[in-house]
């Protein structure tokens, strides 16, 4: 059997450090649901005692919440070496597990506690018998222990001597600054677990020279069984080791398994990307928007062969699938494979056309989606594969200070007009209003808009032109652009590629129906 390792995520305490980040009650509890009851982590660490009232408000909610459906004891909250202040603002808060913030360097401890060693130890030791009659458990962090260990060891084992028997369960080995790199990571781990083989140990890695997942390989090579992760990667400066990361080197480089569901990282990812505002880099390894995506036909024609260009990182395993994207490095193959999901099929003659216009707007550095490719169909060979059904005849949009944004539009659906009156947050949204409203009416389908980008080129001019992507979801996810001088000109255009997108699907859809 292989060896199970456990995971820590601790998204809503060190990933809450990442500068701009704040998730209020309602995002803390969202997030603990989901990584306990679907993603499945071991433990989650929520936040830090004594920060602010309405941090003691969230931890309160998940408390609850996990108390009231078995998960309290998976429920972490840093504290610190305070007496009973952190004990009782934990306790109060309903919670059960302290992660205990002591000093893991001789540096630390005398820059910022100013006290010796000895003072430090009876003062953890004083804190745990006192949380052990409050039903409180104890885990410490060994703060800056990577620099403890490369520059004052003995002062961590002199610390470690006493508290190897203390009420403690957990010995948590942190690289607080990111500082090591996978050699020396094996080297302090392995020294730890000689020392004193029978603790409990976790490694929490932060990722400045971005070693981060290199570190936590090497920690489990030493001997280390429970890993801290955040999702996303976020945390402090550099961030931390990011789960979805952490979750497949587990599986395919150390052999090992987890609690967790992998085909749920890709959903929370999102969430959490949302939540916070920091958004995932295209390419970033399994979470990514492009990674699950062969931008080259040489690829695109491997994979149709034998899947040659295809590894054990399967998208599936990570509720995604594999893509190939349209360029100016795109073949034939990476044509008909979208043509392929699209239900579309073209002579030879017609191919060659279509790939040569990929690869000319690829030349002018567009940005070409497989949700493009019926209307570049459409217009290269002059045809209607995707009819404009609906247009979006007349529409005036207002905003006025004191006043709700507001919008009027008339929309032609076969030529058959309809109008509607709405308001909204902003223009845009009075203007989706009012569209819905119309559909409604009509009984269609609308699909729900997942995310809205522009993207204005750099260099200030006020004519430039404005390019709006918006995603949406309708039985599945898709993508419509549109290219105005003005942003919200820009985003009515790509939503008028969407109705017709949808109102294509649905009739052929219903044409189906009909024939059964």
């Amino acid at each position: 059997m292989k060896e199970m390792i456990q995971i820590m995520d601790t998204t809503l305490r060190d990933g809450e450090q990442t500068t701009g980040v704040s998730f209020n009650d309602s995002e803390k509890l969202s997030i603990t649901k989901l990584l306990l009851n679907e993603v499945k982590v071991d433990r989650v660490e929520i936040a830090s005692a004594r920060v602010s009232s309405g941090e003691f408000s969230a931890v309160k909610g998940v408390t609850k919440w996990a108390q009231k459906n078995g998960f309290i004891d998976k429920i972490e909250i840093l504290g610190f070496v305070d007496g009973l202040m952190s004990l009782n603002w934990i306790q109060e808060a309903g919670g059960s597990v302290i992660n205990l913030l002591c000093k893991g360097s001789l540096k630390h401890l005398k820059g910022q506690l100013r006290k010796t060693p000895e003072e430090h130890v009876a003062d953890i030791i004083a804190l745990t018998r006192n949380a052990k009659k409050m039903g409180i458990r104890v885990n410490i962090y060994l703060e800056d222990w990577s620099n403890g260990m490369r520059h004052s060891p003995n002062y961590v084992f002199q610390i470690m001597d006493k508290l190897c028997d203390a009420e403690i369960d957990r010995y948590m080995l942190p690289d607080t600054l990111g500082i090591l790199n996978p050699d020396e990571t094996f080297t302090f781990c392995k020294q730890m677990i000689e020392r004193y083989p029978t603790l409990n140990y976790d490694f929490h890695a932060h990722n400045d020279y971005d070693l981060a997942i290199a570190n936590v390989v090497s920690s489990f090579k030493a001997g280390i069984r429970s890993f801290h992760t955040t999702i996303n990667g976020l945390g402090e400066r550099a961030g931390n080791a990011p789960l979805s990361s952490v979750i497949a080197v587990a599986k395919d480089q150390m052999k090992s398994e987890t609690a967790v569901n992998e085909k749920k990282i890709n959903r929370i990812s999102g969430i959490v990307e949302n939540f916070s505002g920091i958004r995932i880099p295209v390419n970033k390894p399994l979470i990514g928007e492009y990674v699950f995506t062969q931008c080259s036909g040489i690829h695109a024609d491997g994979d149709n062969k034998d899947k040659l260009y295809q590894n054990e990182l399967k998208p599936e395993r990570f509720g995604r699938q594999i893509s190939y994207s349209l360029g100016k490095t795109s073949g034939k193959s990476n044509i008909l494979n979208n043509l392929k999901t699209l239900g579309l099929s073209l002579d030879a003659e017609s191919l060659k056309k279509v790939t040569d216009r990929v690869i000319e707007l690829g030349d002018l550095k567009k940005i070409v989606t497989i949700d493009d490719l019926p209307f570049i169909v459409a217009d290269v060979l002059k045809s209607k594969s995707i009819p404009d059904r609906i247009k979006i005849r007349n529409y005036v949009i207002s905003l006025s200070k004191g006043l709700q944004p507001a919008a009027s539009i008339i929309i032609d659906i076969d030529e058959k007009s309809y109008q509607a009156n709405s308001v909204g947050d902003g223009q845009y949204d009075a203007f989706m209003n009012a569209l819905k409203k119309i559909f409604k009416r009509l009984d269609k389908p609308f699909p729900k808009l997942l995310d809205y980008t522009v993207s204005i080129p750099p260099g200030g001019r006020t004519d430039a032109l404005v390019e709006t992507v918006i995603t949406w979801r309708l039985n599945r996810e898709f993508k419509t652009r549109g290219l105005e001088t003005d942003q919200t000109s820009a985003a009515i255009i790509a939503t008028e590629k969407m109705l017709n997108l949808v109102e294509y699907e649905y009739s052929k859809n219903k044409a189906k129906l009909a024939l059964v």
